[in-house]
C-alpha cells in the first residue's frame, strides 16, 4: 500500500530570494516525498540540522543517526528526473520533472531521490544544499551576516546619492521613483504596497523610509528567485559571478563559442551596477538580470538581424514578402484607401505590391479598393510614395504586380508615369532566351520589376486582346463597373492593353495557368501564374509534389479568396510548404497569420527575400509537403523548451474584467509542414501578480527545421470578453540556446514595453533518426529496432542496379551515426544530465564529483591522445565504473565514425551521382521501357526519393563527423579547464578538430 499524503506549495507571500532565506527554509524542515527503487512514495518531513551540518528526515524505521545524510558527504544535487529510480517506467508520468530532485552522496555515491509539491520548494533546498556542500569546509556561522555584501553597499549609495538632506531617511514618494528607474516595467502601485507592508511590519510608519527598509524593500521587489538560483549555480562562492564562473555560463549553458575573460569582462562593466563589483570583474545578481534581459542575450540569433542568407540564387528560389492591397487600413470593401499603408508595408520589407488600375474621373488613372469613388488615391500619387520607400527596408527587388482595369488611353498615363518617376530604377531588360532561371536577388538589387499581362509576339498595333486575371473582378462587381461583355460559354475574359504598358513587363509576365504538364514543357522561366488561395489549396492537397517541383523553376503567386470581405488572411505555410514564393497578405489585419508572416521574413535581416529549403531547390529531391514523418535526409530535431516565467504582463487590451489581477498560461506552438505543427500549453498561473512563474517543460520534435516557426501566446485564463495578452514568433532556424528572455508583442506586433517571458531553449537532434520506435518483441527486451532508411525500386534494371550498391554503405552511415548518439545518451545519462546537455558539461560534472571528496578516487583524462582515455587509479564506486564505461564507448564509437566516415561518405556521393548520371536521360529511358501513367510518376518520385536520401544521409554522416571531433575537442578543454585531464599540452587545436570534412564536388 503507497502511503500519499497532501500538502500544500510554499505560501504566496514568502520569497526565496536568497541563499539566507533558502538556508532558513531548510532550518524549518518541510515534507517531501522519498522515492525508494522499488518506485513506492513515502512521505517523511525533512528538516536541516542547526548546526548545518547534516540533513534528517522522519519518521522513519531507521534510527536516528542513521536516518541522516552529513552535508560533507554530499558529491553533488540534482534537478529533475535524473538517476535511474527517477527515471523509471512506474514514475515518471506521476508528477512533473521540476518538482523533483536527487542527493548524490557517500563514497559509493548513493542517490536520495525527493518530488516536492512545487518547484518552489526544490530551488529553496537545492540552492541550500549546493551551498552548504560549496561552504562545507568552512560553515558559515549563521546565513546573513558578517560584512555588508556588495549588493546591500550598492543600494545603499543609492539610497544615499537620493537622501540629498544627509538626514539618512527620504520621502516614500521619491523612495518609489528610485525603485522604479532601477526596475523599468514594474508598477507603482506594488511598490508603494511593500513599503507600506514593510514600515508596518517593522512599527516605523510615515511619510519617509530609512536606508535599512530601502534595501530591504529593493530585494525583496527586484530579486528574481529563478535568476538567482541560476546564478547559485554557476558561482564558486554563491554570492556572484566571477569572470571564470560567467565564462563557464556562456560556454555551458549559453552556447556560445570561443568566450575570452575579456568578453566577460566587458559584460561585467557594461552591466553590473556596484563600482566595487566592476572594478573587481564581479557580476551580481542585478547585474546578472540585467545582461540576460539585453539585447546581448537576447532569443533572436544576432547573425539574422542583417542579410546572412546566399542571394545569389535564381529569384524562384526565395519566399518573397508579398502585400495584397497594401494601401488599405481596415477591411477590404469598406476600408478607407490611405496612401501611408503602403509606407507602412514598404517599411516592414514588403517586396511584392499590387495596384489595381481604375479609370479616373480626372482623365488619369487612379487605385482604389472601396467602393466610394471619393476614396481613390491618384496613380501618380502611389507611384511618387513607392520611388520614395521602395528601397529603404530592403535592397532587394520590389515586384509591382498591376491589375489593369482602366481604359488604354489610361493605361498609357500610367505607363509613362512609372517610366517618368522611377527612371533607372524599372528593369526593363529582355529576358535570357538562353537561360533557364530567373536573375538573382543580388543581381537585381535596387531594381522595380513589373508583372503584368504582355501582348502577344505578334501584335504590333498600340493595343491589343490579352486574356485577364481573375484578380479585381470581386470588387468591380461590388462598384458597378463590371465589364459586361463577359464572355459567353466560361472562357477567359478579355481586356484590351496598350503597348507601352506591355513593354514594362519583363521578368515576370503574367500568363494563365493550364497544367503542371503544359507548364513543364511549354512554359518560360520569366512567365509566371497567379492562382487563387482556393485553386492552390487544391494543388496543395492533391498533388504536393507537382507544386513544389513547378516552383523550383517558376514564380508562382497566391491570393486570397474574393469570399475574404473581411480582409482576412490565409495561412501562408499551407503555401510556403509547397513552395510557393509569393504569398499575398493584408498587412492591415493583425492576427496568428500575419504574425506567421512577420516573424517568417525577420530571418534574413528582414529584407524581405528568404531562401527556401534545399530540398525544395535541388533540381532532383524528393519532398511531400504532407509529410507525416521525418523526411529522407532531414535531420530531425528536438526542441526542448522549458518556460520558465513571465514579467510585466499587461491586461488584455479588450478585457471586461474588473481589478488588475490576470491568471496568465502560456501556448507554444510549431507551424511548418503538417507533421511538425503542435501545440502544448502550460498550466495557469493562478493569483500571480504580474509576474508568473510557470516553470514548465515542454518538447517539440521538427522534421523540417528550415521551414519551422515557434510562436509563444500568453493567455489569460481568468478572461472576459478578451484573453489575448501577447505573443512573439521566431523562426526555428534563429532562436539561440540557453536562458533567453523573449521580447512579447501586442496583437498589432508592436513591442509591449518591459514584457517578455524568460525561457531555457535546448536543442537536439532527435535519437537514432529515422522513425520513431517500433515497439515489437525487442522492444519488450529494453532493444530497439533499428530502421535504415533504404532506396526504393524505380523498375528501370539498369537504374535500380546503381542505387543497389548503396545499401550496404547506408546501413554503416546510419550504424556509424546512431551508435555515438546511443553511447553519447548513455554517458549524459549516467552523469545526470539530459541529452541536451554538451560534453564540456559532461566532463565538468565528473570533474565536480571527485573535487567535493575527501577521499577523492584517481580519475584522470590523458590528454596526449587525440581520443582522451578517462582512468582510474585505485578502486573506484559502482556509479563511477559505470561512467568509465560509458565514457569508454562513447570514445570508441566515436573514433570509428572519425575513422570510417570519409570512405562511406564517399561511396554514397559515388551512388548519387552515378545515379545522377541517368537523370538527363531519364525521359528518353522510360519511353524505352514503355512506362506511362502512375507507373511513371512512381519511377519519377522513386528516382527522386532515391537522389534525396543517398545526398541526405551522406550530408548527415559529415555533420556527424563533425559533431564528434567538436566532442572530442570539448573534452579536451573540460580537462584542462577542470584539473583532471593530464599531458594536456597535446590538446589539439580548435580549429584542426573542428575543420567538417571536405565536400566531394558534386
Amino acid at each position: 500500500q503507497k502511503k500519499t499524503v497532501s500538502f500544500s506549495t510554499m505560501p504566496n507571500d514568502r520569497k526565496i530570494n536568497s541563499t539566507a532565506a533558502c538556508i532558513s527554509f531548510m532550518l524549518e524542515g518541510c515534507e517531501l516525498k522519498k522515492v525508494r527503487s522499488n518506485s513506492r512514495m513515502y512521505s517523511r518531513f525533512f528538516v536541516l540540522d542547526a548546526d548545518m551540518r547534516s540533513l534528517r528526515w522522519e519518521p522513519s524505521k531507521k534510527d536516528s543517526e542513521k536516518a541522516k545524510i552529513e552535508i560533507k558527504s554530499v558529491k553533488e544535487v540534482r534537478v529533475g528526473k535524473k538517476t535511474p529510480i527517477l527515471r523509471s517506467n512506474g514514475l515518471s508520468d506521476q508528477f512533473p520533472d521540476e518538482c523533483a530532485f536527487s542527493i548524490i552522496y557517500g563514497d559509493n555515491y548513493e542517490s536520495l531521490d525527493l518530488v516536492a509539491s512545487s518547484a518552489d520548494v526544490v530551488s529553496a533546498w537545492v540552492m541550500g544544499l549546493r551551498y552548504l556542500v560549496s561552504y562545507g569546509k568552512h560553515t558559515p556561522e549563521a546565513p546573513g551576516t558578517g560584512h555588508p555584501s556588495l549588493r546591500t553597499s550598492w543600494i545603499s549609495s543609492v539610497f544615499d546619492l537620493a537622501d540629498l538632506e544627509k538626514s539618512g531617511r527620504i520621502p516614500v514618494s521619491r523612495a518609489v521613483q528610485l525603485i522604479k528607474a532601477l526596475n523599468p516595467g514594474m508598477k507603482t502601485s506594488t511598490i508603494e504596497l511593500k513599503f507600506k507592508e514593510l514600515q508596518k511590519a517593522s512599527e516605523r510608519p510615515g511619510a519617509e523610509v530609512a536606508c535599512d527598509l530601502f534595501v530591504e524593500a529593493y530585494c525583496e521587489l527586484c530579486t528574481r528567485p529563478e535568476i538567482f538560483f541560476l546564478l547559485v549555480q554557476f558561482s564558486s562562492n554563491k554570492e556572484y559571478l566571477g569572470l571564470k564562473d560567467l565564462l563557464m555560463f556562456l560556454e555551458v549553458e549559453q552556447g556560445m563559442e570561443g568566450v575570452t575573460e575579456e568578453k566577460c569582462l566587458e559584460i561585467v562593466s557594461k552591466y553590473e551596477p556596484s563600482k566595487e563589483g566592476r572594478e573587481k570583474g564581479y557580476l551580481a545578481i542585478d547585474g546578472f538580470t540585467r545582461y540576460l534581459l539585453s539585447a546581448d542575450c537576447s532569443i533572436f540569433d544576432p547573425q539574422h538581424r542583417k542579410v546572412c542568407q546566399d542571394m545569389a540564387q535564381p529569384l524562384s528560389h526565395y519566399y518573397i514578402s508579398s502585400a495584397h492591397s497594401a494601401c488599405l487600413l481596415e477591411d477590404n470593401f469598406w476600408g478607407r484607401s490611405d496612401i501611408s499603408g503602403y509606407i507602412s508595408a514598404l517599411g516592414l520589407g514588403c517586396r511584392s505590391i499590387e495596384l489595381v488600375l481604375w479609370d479616373g474621373p480626372e482623365g488619369e488613372p487612379v487605385v482604389y479598393t472601396s467602393p466610394s469613388a471619393a476614396s481613390c488615391v491618384p496613380f501618380r500619387a502611389v507611384v511618387g510614395l513607392i520611388d520614395q520607400h521602395a528601397f529603404t527596408a530592403s535592397a532587394y527587388p520590389l515586384i509591382l504586380c498591376l491589375v489593369v482595369r482602366c481604359s488604354a488611353p489610361q493605361q498609357r498615363l500610367a505607363a509613362q508615369c512609372l517610366r517618368k518617376t522611377l527612371g533607372e530604377k524599372l528593369y526593363l531588360e529582355p529576358p535570357n532566351p538562353a537561360a533557364s532561371y530567373l536573375p538573382s536577388p543580388e543581381q537585381l538589387k535596387g531594381r522595380i520589376l513589373i508583372k503584368g499581362k504582355k501582348l502577344p509576339p505578334g501584335c504590333e498595333d498600340s493595343e491589343g486582346e490579352v486574356s485577364d486575371e481573375e484578380e479585381g473582378w470581386e470588387l468591380a462587381r461590388r462598384l458597378g463597373q463590371e465589364d459586361q461583355e463577359a464572355p459567353e460559354g466560361g472562357g477567359p475574359r478579355r481586356v484590351r492593353l496598350s503597348r507601352e504598358l506591355s513593354e514594362l513587363v519583363s521578368l515576370c509576365q503574367a500568363v494563365p495557368f493550364q497544367d503542371f504538364e503544359s507548364s513543364r514543357r511549354g512554359q518560360r522561366y520569366w512567365e509566371m501564374c497567379s492562382f487563387s488561395e482556393v485553386e492552390a489549396g487544391r494543388f496543395a492537397n492533391e498533388c504536393p509534389a507537382e507544386l513544389v517541383s513547378y516552383n523550383k523553376r517558376f514564380l508562382s503567386r497566391v491570393y486570397p479568396s474574393p469570399m475574404r470581405i473581411d480582409a482576412s488572411n490565409m495561412n501562408p505555410q499551407d503555401f510556403w510548404k509547397c513552395g510557393c514564393q509569393m504569398v499575398a497578405m493584408n498587412y492591415q489585419t493583425p492576427g496568428l497569420m500575419m504574425d506567421l508572416n512577420a516573424g517568417w521574413f525577420r530571418q534574413n535581416g528582414a529584407c524581405g527575400y528568404v531562401l527556401r529549403p534545399a530540398i525544395m531547390r535541388e533540381e532532383v529531391s524528393y519532398f511531400s509537403a504532407n509529410a507525416k514523418d521525418s523526411l529522407p535526409g532531414v535531420p530531425a530535431q528536438l526542441l526542448h523548451l522549458k518556460v520558465i516565467s513571465g514579467q510585466n504582463l499587461p491586461k488584455p487590451k479588450g478585457s471586461g474584467a474588473k481589478g488588475e489581477v490576470v491568471e496568465p498560461y502560456v501556448c507554444a506552438e510549431i507551424h511548418g509542414i503538417p507533421a511538425d505543427c503542435a501545440e502544448h500549453r502550460t498550466k495557469t498561473a493562478l493569483q500571480s501578480g504580474d509576474n508568473p512563474v510557470f516553470d514548465e517543460s515542454l518538447e517539440f520534435q521538427i522534421n523540417l527545421p528550415e521551414l519551422a516557426v515557434l510562436r509563444f501566446v500568453v493567455l489569460d485564463d481568468d478572461y472576459i470578453g478578451d484573453e489575448f495578452i501577447a505573443q512573439y514568433t521566431i523562426p526555428f532556424e534563429c532562436l539561440q540556446p540557453g536562458y533567453r528572455h523573449v521580447p512579447l508583442q501586442s496583437l498589432a506586433g508592436e513591442p509591449l514595453p518591459h514584457a517578455t517571458l524568460f525561457v531555457h531553449v535546448a536543442i537536439t537532434d532527435r535519437r537514432g533518426g529515422g522513425k520513431g520506435h517500433r515497439r515489437g518483441l525487442a522492444g519488450r527486451r529494453g532493444r530497439r529496432v533499428r530502421e535504415y532508411t533504404s532506396t526504393k525500386a524505380t523498375g528501370i534494371k539498369a537504374i535500380d542496379e546503381v542505387f543497389r550498391t548503396a545499401t550496404q554503405p547506408l546501413r554503416e552511415a546510419t550504424d556509424l551515426r546512431e551508435n555515438v548518439q546511443n553511447a553519447l545518451v548513455s554517458f549524459k545519462e549516467l552523469c545526470g544530465l539530459t541529452p541536451a546537455a554538451n560534453m564540456k558539461q559532461c566532463i565538468l560534472t565528473v570533474a565536480a564529483w571527485l573535487l567535493h571528496s575527501d577521499s577523492a578516487p584517481s580519475v584522470t583524462l590523458n590528454l596526449a591522445e587525440k581520443y582522451p582515455a578517462m582512468e582510474a587509479q585505485g578502486p573506484i564506486p559502482d556509479l563511477l565504473r559505470k561512467v568509465l564505461t560509458a565514457y569508454e564507448t562513447m570514445i570508441q564509437t566515436s573514433r570509428t565514425l572519425i575513422e570510417s566516415a570519409d570512405a562511406v561518405y564517399g561511396k554514397l556521393i559515388q551512388a548519387q551521382q552515378a545515379g545522377m548520371d541517368f537523370h538527363k536521360e531519364l525521359h528518353r529511358i522510360e519511353a524505352k521501357e514503355g512506362l506511362r501513367g502512375r507507373k511513371l510518376q512512381k519511377a519519377l518520385e522513386s528516382f527522386a526519393w532515391n537522389i534525396t536520401v543517398l545526398k541526405g544521409q551522406a550530408d548527415l554522416l559529415k555533420h556527424a563527423k563533425a559533431e564528434a571531433l567538436d566532442n572530442l575537442w570539448q573534452i579536451h578543454n573540460a580537462g584542462q579547464s577542470c584539473g583532471i585531464g593530464r599531458n594536456g599540452s597535446a590538446s589539439p587545436e580548435p580549429s584542426r578538430l573542428r575543420a567538417p570534412l571536405d565536400p566531394i564536388p558534386e
